[in-house]
């Protein structure tokens, strides 16, 4: 269940917290990014669902929520005799960082807009009453 703003100030948050926060990532995701961060080298999808203890296919879901959010990065193994199969590593870190500052910062303009809006709203419909008592 979605905390309000206030909430969320007033609890205890760590960085790992901004991956829920910003981009609606679940526990299982932080795991398998914490998996991919851990390793010395890209992992496949197998590799990260053993790592985290999962099946493949709810591993391959919380693969593909990161790649969404751009937090890690797919890349293709091809195989000398034909076919290939794909391996997964961490972004940069100074990428995610600013893209969780750009969506902050967008953020914040949204909600300054809509208070704005709240205060020519209610402005004027208390404007309408004072003049209406008068």
């Amino acid at each position: 269940m979605a905390q309000s703003m206030a909430e969320q100030l007033q609890q205890d948050m760590k960085c790992e917290g901004l991956l829920e926060c910003i981009h609606g990532l679940k526990q299982l995701d932080k795991e398998c990014f914490r998996a991919l961060v851990e390793s010395d080298e890209p992992l496949t999808i197998d590799e990260v669902a053993e790592d985290v203890d999962r099946e493949r296919s709810t591993a391959y879901r919380s693969i593909q929520r990161l790649l969404q959010s751009g937090f890690i990065q797919k890349e293709q193994v091809n195989y000398e005799q034909g076919g290939y199969y794909h391996v997964y590593h961490p972004t940069d870190p100074q990428q995610i960082a600013s893209d969780m500052q750009r969506k902050l910062n967008d953020w914040y303009a949204k909600m300054g807009q809509l208070i704005q809006e709240f205060e020519d709203k209610y402005e004027t419909t208390a404007d309408v009453a004072a003049t209406a008592e008068n």
